[in-house]
């Protein structure tokens, strides 16, 4: 039924909600950069260890805010030509948050092409938790162990998300040849001079090493906590499933309602349907696409799913922890 993905898009494009926003992206931008200079000007001013906590997170807060602004760059929402895309996308990927455009650009395109499909999507590819059975009576070892609790340390986990990403980045461009190969590299290289260098400049060793600890693990858990929402818990789709472009994208995520806030909070990943429908879409678009999206699903009886924040969370959890009741009841060594 490729028919009726065209016909959705021609609705949205004929309310020119696939235009191009720079200015929207212009403010963002500039409000970006104005927070990272705040935290870092309040290193420089302030010595009170607790104020140096709360901007450690505020740091990490606003690296996780540039981290919607590199989603959206690679996604060619901030600009149509490749290389400004690449240019936004290494600045706040490379440089401000230590992760590689051209690996996270490879990965994101994989699971948006095959989102929740069991063998092709690398987000449900995680070596510690399972997200169907299948998966789970794979897990050997510690892998096991971690995914028998899952449900219990889904969220302890997202915490160590950061590490494993600069670690991938690093490795991808080791052994890759990606377009901008040494603008990466070198954006890679210059992300810890700033990220540890100006809070060792001001602060000293410890300090310096708590802001770093902080501000990595409440960002990395940010953006952890925005994505999983988007699909975890939701269909999974098998190989022998046949499903057109329209119904893999709308029956594999979820959306979180909306609200001001909320579109803020999420970057505009709340509209998760809206999102996969159309990746290059504007993230202040996604509201009025919404409306049509949602009418269109009704009248093609496909079913839209949205619910609350919390109501997600609580999903993602008891998914995960029925797919891991099977290990709970079976010795470790089976």
């Amino acid at each position: 039924m490729q028919e009726d993905y065209m016909e959705l898009k021609r609705r949205v494009r004929a309310a020119g909600l696939l235009d191009r926003q720079p200015r929207y992206y212009g403010f963002m931008i500039a409000l970006n950069f104005t927070l990272l200079a705040t935290a870092f000007a309040i290193f420089a001013v302030f010595r009170s260890p607790w104020i140096q906590a709360l901007n450690a997170l505020f740091l990490g807060f606003v690296l996780a805010q540039g981290g919607f602004l590199f989603h959206d760059a690679g996604h060619r929402q901030i600009s149509r030509r490749r290389s400004v895309s690449a240019f936004f996308g290494i600045i706040f990927g490379n440089l401000f948050a230590g992760v590689s455009y051209a690996w996270w650009v490879r990965k994101h395109d994989m699971h948006h092409a095959n989102p929740n499909h069991h063998d092709l999507d690398p987000d449900i590819d995680i070596p510690v938790i399972a997200f169907s059975a299948e998966q789970a009576q794979q897990k050997r070892g510690f892998a096991r162990l971690i995914a028998s609790y899952q449900a219990w340390l889904f969220f302890p986990l997202l915490f160590f998300v950061t590490p494993g990403q600069h670690l991938a980045s690093a490795r991808f461009l080791r052994s890759e040849q990606p377009r901008y190969r040494w603008a990466e590299i070198t954006a890679l290289c210059l992300h810890p001079i700033i990220y540890f260098g100006l809070p060792l400049y001001f602060l000293g060793l410890w300090p310096a090493l708590l802001v770093i600890v902080l501000s990595r693990a409440f960002g990395g858990f940010y953006l952890a906590i925005v994505f999983a929402p988007n699909h975890k818990g939701m269909l999974i789709i098998e190989e022998e499933m046949e499903l057109d472009y329209v119904r893999s994208q709308v029956l594999t995520a979820r959306n979180v309602r909306a609200h001001p806030i909320t579109d803020f909070w999420y970057g505009g990943l709340n509209y998760q349907i809206e999102h996969h429908l159309f990746p290059s879409l504007p993230r202040n678009k996604m509201r009025e696409v919404q409306a049509v999206v949602q009418a269109f699903c009704h009248e093609r009886g496909i079913s839209y799913y949205e619910t609350s924040m919390l109501t997600s969370y609580k999903e993602i959890l008891e998914h995960l922890h029925r797919t891991s009741a099977p290990l709970r009841a079976q010795p470790a060594g089976h």
